[in-house]
């Protein structure tokens, strides 16, 4: 039977999660219905701010990773248990994938729900995931203790590094950053294609934002 913590800790990272992709692709999929009402500006900002926002509200639960890539940053800094691992992955996929059920059926006949596509070349997305997802776990290893976020600007900077990143590379590659952000609308719509890109090298980013952040210290 699962510990209290345990449990708080699963709900957590399935809410932050859920939150995190509803709110995000959703953003896309009402510009697409809504001819553009959001904009790209508006759908960076909302990948920003409800990061920034699940940061303040589960921050001090499981840390608010919301993200494998981030978790498994944490694991290969030493700062998360390989124990507790699979706890945060299951239940961000549940998170996501639940996301992804709720958008489908509130609009079954958008085409992506959101899913990550390469705008250009495959690579050319897989290069800027791996570069943007680095600078993002840097950021997070700066602003965390052990596996949490600390401080009253941790939510601020992080939130204000993935709307940066979204903002200038979203239209070429998605700025996904994120496995399961790309995994729910993937599944869910069908348009799997690209989704290797997006589950592999937010991964390989994040080792690689590790390694530089220990370079830094």
């Amino acid at each position: 039977m699962m510990s209290r913590d345990t449990v708080r800790l699963c709900l957590a990272e399935i809410f932050g999660t859920f939150t995190l992709v509803f709110a995000g692709t959703g953003a896309i999929v009402i510009n697409d219905t809504h001819g553009g009402a959001i904009t790209h500006v508006g759908i960076a900002l909302t990948f920003g701010l409800v990061v920034m926002a699940m940061i303040y509200t589960v921050g001090d639960v499981s840390g608010a990773h919301l993200n494998p890539a981030v978790s498994l940053g944490f694991w290969a800094s030493g700062r998360l248990p390989a124990s507790r691992l699979p706890r945060y992955l299951i239940s961000q996929i549940i998170g996501a994938l639940s996301a992804s059920a709720l958008l489908k059926l509130l609009y079954p006949t958008h085409a992506t729900l959101g899913a990550t596509l390469p705008a250009g070349q495959p690579w050319q997305s897989f290069l800027l995931e791996v570069v943007l997802t680095g600078i993002l776990m840097v950021v997070v290893l700066t602003v965390s203790s052990g596996p949490k976020e600390r401080g009253l600007t941790a939510g601020l900077v992080v939130g204000a590094v993935i709307a940066l990143e979204a903002m200038f590379a979203g239209p070429e590659c998605g700025a996904s950053m994120n496995p399961v952000r790309s995994l729910g609308p993937a599944l869910l719509s069908g348009h799997g294609e690209h989704l290797w890109i997006y589950l592999t090298a937010p991964i390989l980013g994040a080792f690689g934002g590790v390694g530089l952040h220990r370079g830094l210290q």
